[in-house]
């Protein structure tokens, strides 16, 4: 009954310095770079086309990707309506340290910007506005002099001309490089803002990932209204160096905007793709006010 069962088979062996190698081809596939990305959350091997249609947000565990300031710029304001302030503002190294000359100089060429954020005048929904977006990509959007004072020359601005501004925040917080000078950068945009909202005009903070350190604990977190994206990481100090100096554990995800609107530090979580339309609808209802 169990004969043949286990049958035999026969291999033919060719010893390895009878193949000839070079007749044997391996076709490699051509993918461009850039085709395809790799979503660092779940995992998901992502389309970069269809990610871009789908405003930088991974399709399937709807993580959001940093976006860079010209892009998040163009997404928000009207089309052409988008004027830069100070683009040629840049740091200086005041306590001399070594290699940040040369690091910013590499970045200005690498990034095509000349410092961390991007400020302008623009529109929304035909409504004047003032606007600033940090940019991650420059030293993780750290705040040194230059950043600071683009910031308040921008805010100023929106007091000048009487009008809303905007300011998307992405930072590491202060830049070590640039010592106390960057620390005095909290106190006076944080200033400036003082003096917008005592012409009873309107600040829109949109806290994007990361959003930390001195930026969290000034200007940041000054806005008449305060939004965040899914899942951005807001926060003063990091979870262990607070953990350490509590002697406690802390739950998780405490410095997720989820967990931050649940308490009452944020007013509203907005998808990516819903932003423009909310950030019209708010400066809409303030210009019924006044």
């Amino acid at each position: 009954m169990l004969n043949g069962l286990f049958k035999k088979t026969k291999y033919i062996t060719v010893a390895p310095n009878k193949i000839n190698t070079e007749e044997i081809e391996v076709q490699k596939p051509n993918i461009p770079n850039g085709m395809w990305v790799k979503c660092h959350s779940c995992g998901q091997i992502l389309y970069w086309k269809d990610l871009e249609e789908n405003h930088l947000t991974c399709q399937y565990c709807k993580v959001h990707f940093r976006v860079n300031s010209r892009d998040r710029i163009a997404s928000i304001v009207d089309e052409d309506s988008f004027i830069e302030l100070d683009e040629k503002l840049s740091s200086k190294n005041p306590l001399a340290f070594p290699g940040y000359d040369e690091k910013v100089k590499g970045l200005q060429e690498e990034t095509g910007l000349i410092e961390a954020v991007v400020c302008g005048i623009a529109k929304i929904d035909d409504i004047d506005i003032v606007i600033a977006v940090m940019d991650s990509r420059f030293i993780m959007a750290s705040m040194g002099s230059a950043v600071g004072e683009k910031i308040t020359r921008a805010v100023e601005m929106a007091t000048e001309k009487r009008v809303p501004i905007i300011i998307f925040t992405a930072s590491s917080g202060a830049r070590m490089q640039e010592g106390m000078y960057s620390l005095m950068q909290m106190a006076k945009t944080s200033a400036a803002l003082g003096r917008h909202n005592q012409e009873g005009l309107l600040y829109i903070a949109v806290l994007t990932d990361p959003t930390t350190g001195g930026v969290t604990a000034s200007f940041a977190m000054l806005g008449d209204i305060i939004l965040a994206e899914p899942g951005t990481l807001i926060g003063f100090a990091g979870k262990r160096v607070i953990e350490q100096t509590i002697k406690q554990k802390l739950p998780d995800g405490f410095q997720r905007a989820e967990f931050l609107l649940k308490h009452g530090f944020i007013d509203a979580i907005i998808e990516r793709k819903d932003l423009k339309a909310t950030l019209g609808e708010i400066l809409k209802l303030h210009r019924g006010v006044n």
